[in-house]
């Protein structure tokens, strides 16, 4: 029997409905047009592009989450979320529910436990500290990607906020027989992750380490599989929000001479200029440590990424937005301003030592 979308969304609010929960439908619709020029063609040579293309401001996309009160400060939760590519509209990866899928409970007093499928943890924790919050080209740009996944088999806390500070812990199963560490094929093996945060009126703190494995169980992949360190802030400024942060990624199961550590930076800063416009600029460095590198790991390199762009809010809920951003690749350095995998199916990666040009013009509405 075909199980469709609208099916399963009628079901899940008539089941919520006789429960008596509260469940909210949510989600938001971005699509645009985008330049890119510089892409190796496979033949030597660089192309240039122009296409329609949905969610270079943000993933499009659509979710259920409910609660229900069980009393004393209690309640039971879930989360039921997809991306959505409203270019062809297409759901997230084959998957049904791409982004979230968990059950859970909740208590003012001990916090939250859920388990499912969610955001990886530095996912969930990077954008807030990201000048163009996990946009197309933002912090994701230069690390290919690897601060924006998912992951399944998750079990997850949130501690509730104590006087600004709070505690986030994942950890994600391999679910392999024989393998402990090891991830279905085309899946991570086990990862997990830790952040501290601090909120205040003035600033913001972040602390995040995580370890995100291949299907092999093994830290193979600066980008794709590793270790991670990152400490974030943000501080607010009358009509300025300034934002900086440092990650350093470790992959020690890496083949025999491919690099397999890098270190990337990043300042930005927003103004907000009037209650409907916006701009952005910041900056992304990265490093990428001593050894070579193959189709799927980058070589010893390092480039420079600057990025501007703006918003304007035609409504509380639809904005209209644009960016811009220029890469400065080292000599062996192919890094794109999109967080294009190196062995992408769909590269967009310049020639080693290349500049790159990129932008993009659209519109987002949230619901």
């Amino acid at each position: 029997m075909k199980t469709t979308l609208g099916a399963v969304v009628l079901l899940a609010v008539s089941s919520a409905a006789s429960a008596q929960s509260s469940v909210t439908m949510y989600g938001r619709v971005d699509g645009g047009i985008e330049y890119l020029n510089h892409i190796a063609n496979g033949n030597g040579g660089s192309s240039s592009r122009w296409s329609a293309e949905g969610g270079d401001w943000g993933t499009s996309m659509f979710g259920l989450k409910g609660t229900e009160d069980l009393g004393g400060g209690s309640a039971a939760i879930f989360n039921l979320e997809t991306a959505v590519q409203i270019m062809n509209g297409t759901t997230g990866g084959g998957r049904l529910w791409s982004r979230r899928a968990y059950v859970g409970l909740k208590n003012d007093t001990w916090g939250q436990l859920q388990a499912g499928r969610n955001l990886f943890i530095d996912s969930d924790g990077v954008w807030a500290f990201d000048p163009f919050v996990q946009q197309a080209v933002s912090s994701a740009s230069l690390v290919r990607g690897r601060n924006w996944q998912q992951t399944s088999n998750n079990v997850e806390y949130h501690s509730p906020v104590w006087n600004g500070l709070d505690v986030q812990g994942q950890y994600s199963f391999g679910n392999q027989p024989g393998n402990f560490n090891a991830g279905a094929e085309g899946e991570f093996g086990r990862s997990d992750g830790i952040m501290l945060s601090y909120h205040s009126p003035l600033f913001d703190l972040r602390g995040i380490y995580d370890e995100l494995r291949d299907s092999s169980g093994r830290f193979s992949n600066i980008f794709t599989a590793s270790r991670e360190y990152f400490v974030g802030g943000n501080l607010r400024v009358q009509k300025f929000k300034i934002q900086a942060a440092y990650t350093h990624y470790s992959a020690p199961d890496s083949p025999p001479g491919v690099s397999d550590t890098a270190d990337h930076y990043w300042l930005g800063a927003t103004w907000q200029a009037t209650p409907k416009w916006a701009v952005t600029a910041a900056g992304f460095y990265i490093h990428v440590g001593e050894g070579g590198g193959d189709a799927s790991h980058d070589p010893a390199s390092h480039a420079m990424l600057y990025a501007l762009g703006a918003t304007y809010n035609l409504s509380a809920r639809t904005f209209l937005y644009g960016t811009v951003a220029y890469v400065d690749n080292s000599k062996n350095g192919t890094f794109s301003v999109f967080a294009t995998p190196r062995d992408s199916s769909t590269p967009t990666s310049p020639l080693a030592g290349q500049s790159q040009t990129g932008a993009y013009v659209g519109m987002m509405h949230v619901f």
